[in-house]
């Protein structure tokens, strides 16, 4: 096989054991015919009708791919960076551990070679070109193929046509709104009350950093100063209103107690009168 037609194949990313089709997970293939026409379903004896089968996925959603795949038996450790394949098998099944399968899985960046294929072959003497032989397993021939693999470019998601229409207007944007300035002119100090320098104050501090167009108000610009006749300042009444605020007597808890104290004296004398009783019809004609 040549070099191009390798760039062209996807790599194998899992190989698992299942049970059928139904168990089979998504993305798998599952192998249930040799490459010599047999059936590749692996029975733990012969009077045994269910078995398991094996099954790959070549889905790289995950970013991982299989670099190399062994058979060991049971006697035998697993080499160092394998792992053996998973299981999804029903309830009652059980694959045989005499022969196991592990597999050496990798980040899909890390590595040139890849396992590009697996497939299965009765217990012949029959050789498959372009395939290495990784070992015999429960009366089967295990064959894989390796090279080099190609990453797949990654493609932009598609993005919903209305969305971006939606964004796009032919409209010319509005004109700018007129910015309050930032250092308002000061107003004659005669016309404008302590209290009004400390709101513009506080105002300026509230006000947006960058002077935009949320911070605008309907007042904005207005002066604000007090009526002649409550301007303190102006009237020059506060020696007047000094000498009211000396008269103001500040009470006490006991004196407004003192003051407004109520006894209930009439509530409770009233409660204490008794009813007067009423006589009946044939006690007043015998008197």
């Amino acid at each position: 096989m040549s070099l191009m037609e390798h760039h062209s194949v996807r790599p194998v990313t899992a190989v698992a054991w299942t049970s059928n089709a139904s168990t089979c997970p998504k993305d798998f293939s599952l192998i249930n015919i040799t490459e010599d026409g047999s059936s590749a379903n692996f029975t733990r004896s012969f009077a045994i009708k269910s078995g398991y089968y094996l099954c790959y996925s070549k889905d790289l959603t995950g970013g991982m791919i299989l670099s190399d795949i062994q058979v060991i038996s049971e006697k035998d450790s697993i080499p160092h960076g394998y792992c053996y394949i998973a299981e999804h098998l029903e309830p009652k099944a059980s694959v045989s551990k005499k022969k196991r399968v592990c597999v050496r899985v990798v980040p899909v960046g890390s590595v040139d070679t890849a396992v590009l294929d697996i497939k299965l072959t009765s217990k012949s003497k029959m050789m498959l070109q372009h395939y290495t032989c990784v070992g015999d397993i429960h009366g089967y021939v295990l064959w894989c193929r390796k090279g080099y693999f190609s990453n797949p470019v990654p493609q932009a998601k598609p993005r919903r046509i209305s969305l971006d229409l939606h964004k796009l207007s032919l409209d010319q944007p509005a004109a700018p709104l007129p910015l309050r300035p930032s250092n308002p002119p000061p107003l004659p100090h005669s016309r404008l009350s302590q209290r009004r320098c400390s709101l513009s104050r506080k105002d300026n501090e509230d006000k947006p950093a960058d002077s935009s167009f949320q911070g605008i108000t309907a007042l904005d610009g207005v002066p604000f100063s007090l009526h002649p006749n409550y301007d303190i300042q102006a009237n020059g009444t506060t020696p007047q209103l000094n000498a009211q605020l000396n008269n103001i007597r500040i009470k006490s808890f006991r004196d407004i107690e003192n003051e407004y104290s109520y006894t209930f004296a009439v509530e409770e004398s009233a409660a204490k009168r008794t009813r007067p009783s009423i006589q009946s019809g044939d006690d007043a004609s015998a008197q």
